[in-house]
């Protein structure tokens, strides 16, 4: 389990006003209906998330992450991976009993893909064409974030949170787009060592890669554990938003 049932997301360094919130169904190129959480900020648009959960696919949890996306003054989507094999949740998030160790082995790269690419579809669709768009993912969506960083898909940049290195694969020699990887230094999931010869070879492979080590800190210190890792979750939020300022037009400009 990643997190608990009530886990809520720590609030961004700054808070503004959010315009539009709620759950809605996106379509991904193979025809799949999935439900998705959407949220925009009131002012305008510089650049967009697509929020990749954990294991559980679209929990209340990554509702409430992509409201606070928007209160940092941008857009976001979070997607629900399993409608391919589970069908669609009954009321838009899955539920705290949903068997995700059945449908998380079904779920493929492919559809993982298909999924971000529809949900960036939408930000631009609601703001602008050239809309530049990250993935931020989480411990099963934090390593599908660092694989996507290959840029097969219309991504400015990929951010994973605990991701596991086995997953990403090849696709760690092909790796172009920006990276942050942030890292629990006492993930007992994955070595910290992993995650950093992943970064070396993501570098290798030509890619900006930055990586946070936060010592100590357990998986899932970003929702499970936030309050009693606050600081360390105050940091993964300035890199967050200062690797979507970097990747953002200055529209004045």
């Amino acid at each position: 389990m990643c997190h608990d049932t009530d886990s809520r997301p720590p609030a961004p360094p700054s808070a503004g006003e959010v315009a539009e919130r709620g759950l809605l169904t996106l379509t991904s190129a193979d025809g799949t209906e999935f439900d998705a959480a959407y949220a925009a900020p009131a002012g305008e648009a510089r650049a967009g998330v697509v929020v990749l959960p954990d294991v559980r696919g679209l929990h209340p949890y990554y509702v409430a992450l992509a409201e606070r996306f928007a209160e940092a003054g941008f857009p976001a989507v979070a997607v629900d991976y399993y409608a391919r094999t589970a069908g669609r949740a009954g009321h838009g998030t899955r539920d705290q009993d949903f068997d995700w160790k059945t449908h998380m082995a079904q779920a493929t790269a492919e559809g993982i893909d298909g999924d971000t690419a529809a949900a960036a579809a939408y930000l631009r669709e609601r703001t602008r064409a050239d809309l530049p768009v990250v993935t931020v993912g989480f411990c099963f969506g934090g390593s599908n974030a660092w694989r996507q960083a290959e840029g097969a898909l219309p991504l400015a940049g990929t951010v994973g949170f605990y991701g596991r290195p086995q997953m990403v694969g090849e696709s760690a020699g092909k790796a172009r787009l920006p990276v942050l990887m942030l890292i629990a230094g006492d993930d007992a999931a994955t070595p910290v060592a992993d995650q950093l010869e992943l970064a070396e070879a993501m570098r290798a492979a030509g890619a900006e890669v930055e990586t946070a080590v936060y010592d100590g800190a357990p998986h899932s210190f970003f929702d499970r554990a936030a309050d009693e890792w606050a600081e360390a979750s105050a940091d993964a939020w300035r890199r967050i938003l200062a690797l979507l300022d970097r990747i953002a037009p200055d529209r004045a400009a």
